[in-house]
């Protein structure tokens, strides 16, 4: 299944805009820094746990460069979710010199 992907720039619009933010690394990535915002549902649990996913909006999955949150995409968009993919991850967001929160809750 095709899924929609976004660059830095574009998420960080989104982001600004209040789009709703999954991300979908392993609790000690998460911990060390993430997007402000982001929910933490590992890539291991999102089938389990996709009714944790927002609803009417479009959601962003973001991991570390993008492949494991490209992986989840696929899943959720063929439960009919509307979802895009974040290329570069949250890797290519500190790179952007854009702000992270550092522990385990999302603010």
């Amino acid at each position: 299944m095709d899924v929609p992907e976004v660059d830095i720039a574009t998420f960080a619009e989104r982001h600004a805009e209040g789009s709703p933010v999954i991300d979908v690394r392993e609790p000690d990535e998460y911990a060390e820094g993430h997007v402000p915002g982001a929910v933490l549902i590992p890539l291991g649990e999102v089938a389990d746990r996709s009714g944790e996913v927002p609803t009417g909006a479009t959601v962003y999955l973001i991991c570390a460069k993008g492949g494991r949150s490209m992986r989840a995409a696929e899943h959720l968009a063929t439960d009919g979710r509307d979802v895009v993919n974040v290329a570069g991850g949250t890797t290519g967001w500190i790179d952007a010199g854009l702000p992270t929160v550092a522990g385990d809750r999302p603010s």
